[in-house]
């Protein structure tokens, strides 16, 4: 008979495993792991992440990381790098070598190269014994007791610690940088994420699109000026362009059903005073943030207290920021 498995409890026990792993890494940031931080701060060169396995891949994701925070850095195979791949080692880069156990064949074959190439190695790793620990000018410890895998096999804990150390080195130096969001912007350009730190409000709304009327304006000429421009609502500017209020089409049957007679009623009567603006310059997702925070779906841009156009939901929602 084929045995059953609780498997919520299962993955409830796994990631129990791994909290109490990351937990426990706080113990182990250190006087190496500061001097590790301080020394790729001074560095002119790049940081060159190695590993081999799931260390591996665990290294590619760090690079990523770095690179798109302000540090420099590239993968480098361990298996590959004793195939001609140490050729991309520069004499100002900084290697950083990940292994759990620190003393697997490639790790003892590559370390020695390393040094005598006269790099700064620093070694993350479990086993503070290893070959690579005792070699490394200083270690990040990535300690584990065992593996969430009830074989005590598969990388589990292991990989999920040394992802954890490498995001703590990753963001020490993106705050001892001061790293902005508008740095991560140059790095981030294309896809939502790109857009939401560099799109602006005035890269959505349109000049030859702003509906305005003036506050004597009458029922009709509202309608037309809402209807033609597309936008769901009008501004109400006085003689100067001074931004007074806003009529929405939801303001517009408001005032159908509350007036039988709508014929001496004008944009005064109807508008809602006081409406939500934002500047050209702001950031889209902050539009957006406002919109969402007060229940509506335009917002009037004001530059120099002058009204100069509207920017709708859709404007924001299309660009696919959020």
């Amino acid at each position: 008979m084929k045995p059953t498995y609780d498997i919520k409890q299962i993955a409830i026990k796994t990631i129990a495993e791994e909290e109490k792993t990351i937990g426990q890494l706080k113990e182990y940031i250190d006087g190496d792991f500061v001097n590790t931080v301080e020394l790729i701060l001074k560095s002119k060169g790049r940081v060159v992440i190695t590993g081999i396995g799931k260390s591996a891949n665990i290294a590619n994701k760090i690079v990523a990381t770095l690179n798109s925070t302000g540090t420099p850095a590239l993968f480098m195979h361990a298996a590959d790098a004793i195939h001609g791949d140490l050729g991309m080692i520069l004499p100002d880069d900084i290697i950083i070598c990940i292994s759990k156990s620190g003393s697997t064949p490639e790790i003892k074959v590559l370390v020695p190269l390393i040094k005598n190439m006269g790099n700064a190695l620093i070694g993350m790793v479990s086993g503070l014994d290893s070959f690579l620990a005792k070699e490394s000018d200083y270690v990040l410890k990535a300690v584990v007791e065992k593996e969430a895998d009830p074989n005590n096999l598969a990388p589990t804990n292991s990989t999920t610690a040394q992802l954890v150390i490498g995001d703590a080195l990753a963001v020490s130096l993106l705050e001892c940088r001061q790293f902005t969001s508008q740095d991560f912007a140059k790095y981030h350009p294309g896809g939502a994420l790109g857009k939401k730190l560099y799109l602006r409000v005035s890269d959505l709304y349109k000049n030859d699109l702003a509906p305005k009327v003036s506050e004597e304006e009458s029922i009709r000429p509202i309608i037309l000026e809402i209807s033609s421009k597309r936008m769901g609502a009008t501004a109400v500017v006085d003689k100067d362009d001074k931004l007074i209020g806003i009529i929405t089409d939801g303001d517009l049957r408001r005032m159908l059903e509350q007036n039988e007679d709508v014929s001496k009623l004008t944009a005064r009567d109807i508008m809602s005073a006081k409406p939500k603006a934002i500047d050209p310059d702001s950031l889209a997702i902050n539009a957006f943030q406002l919109m969402e925070d007060n229940n509506i779906t335009q917002l009037a841009v004001v530059e120099n207290e002058k009204y100069v156009g509207m920017v709708h939901l859709h404007d924001i929602l299309k660009e696919g920021i959020v």
